[in-house]
């Protein structure tokens, strides 16, 4: 039987754009396809268009899904492509998280300074993120975090023209765009990153049988069973884009090492665990959220889906 052309459907952000690029191109390679015979189409998304309040404000992560799933149930896509740190921890049971590419540097950069320290007292930085707000404010109570939004260039432009002092990127994402050069890397013992942070993921729909298969072609199983271990303490915390959660789970061997963290809005608060255990045994990370949740402040319990 002859195989017609697959269709991506991706965000149209010049970074969503290159992940895309980046699927079509494994796969075409995977399965001895011609260059270019693999489809990929632009949806424009809710977090796309709402560019003036935080995330957490509209909709949160599913602002970023929504219509993409919404192509892919309505068959005008094979599979979508994902930054993995933007998919919600629970999906539809319809849809299938079938493959992850080989995950990027997990680190932050920071851009305007050569290292949070030698930010000057009461710096004003950029950051969308939750995480990234309250990890700085548990480094520097001084500093001012002030939600930006929009893609890596409409950021970098806030930046230089003076809207802020500094900002924070994912360093995944400035390497995909070309941009390796700019910002300091932010070590994970100073900042730990978000969940399945530079990981890209190519979901389809759970009962396209071919589609899935071909997708498994092109999985970094190592790099899958990180990230699903990382999703499975979030879902676990109930937290949503109000909750500061960072987690990073390396594997050694047969073994996986998990750090996970969970803070207050204002960094005031945190809680920190490491642990250990057998890959692909996802209630262990579960149970390690759970057992920060009890041992958290209100500050932070209140962020979480706990009574």
């Amino acid at each position: 039987m002859t195989q017609r052309p697959l269709t991506i459907g991706t965000r149209g952000s010049p970074l969503a754009l290159a992940q895309a690029h980046m699927v079509a191109a494994a796969l075409e390679k995977a399965h001895g396809w011609p260059e270019g015979s693999v489809v990929i189409l632009p949806v424009r998304t809710s977090g796309d268009r709402i560019q003036d309040r935080p995330l957490a404000e509209v909709g949160g992560k599913a602002l970023w899904t929504k219509e993409l799933d919404l192509a892919l149930l309505a068959g005008e896509s094979d599979c979508s492509v994902h930054s993995m740190k933007d998919v919600e921890s629970e999906r539809p049971a319809t849809l299938l998280i079938a493959a992850m590419l080989e995950r990027a540097d997990v680190r932050d950069r920071l851009i305007g300074a050569a290292s949070i320290a030698a930010l000057p007292d009461g710096a004003v930085v950029g950051t969308s993120s939750p995480r990234r707000a309250a990890q700085l404010k548990r480094l520097r109570p001084d500093l001012q975090p002030v939600s930006i939004r929009g893609n890596v260039d409409t950021r970098l432009a806030k930046l230089a023209a003076g809207e802020v002092d500094a900002t924070l990127l994912a360093a995944a994402g400035l390497d995909r765009l070309g941009r390796g050069d700019v910002g300091i890397a932010i070590e994970t013992k100073e900042m730990l990153p978000a969940p399945a942070q530079g990981a890209i993921g190519i979901e389809c729909r759970a009962d396209d049988v071919m589609t899935a298969a071909l997708l498994r072609a092109i999985d970094h199983l190592t790099t899958h069973e990180a990230v699903s271990a990382e999703r499975a303490f979030c879902r676990a915390l109930g937290g949503t884009c109000h909750s500061p959660v960072a987690a990073h789970a390396m594997i050694a061997g047969d073994e996986i090492h998990f750090r996970g963290e969970i803070l207050s809005e204002d960094g005031s608060e945190h809680v920190t665990e490491t642990g250990r255990f057998a890959v692909g045994d996802l209630e262990a990370p579960a149970e390690i959220a759970r057992a920060m949740l009890v041992r958290a402040p209100v500050a932070i319990r209140r962020l979480f889906e706990v009574a």
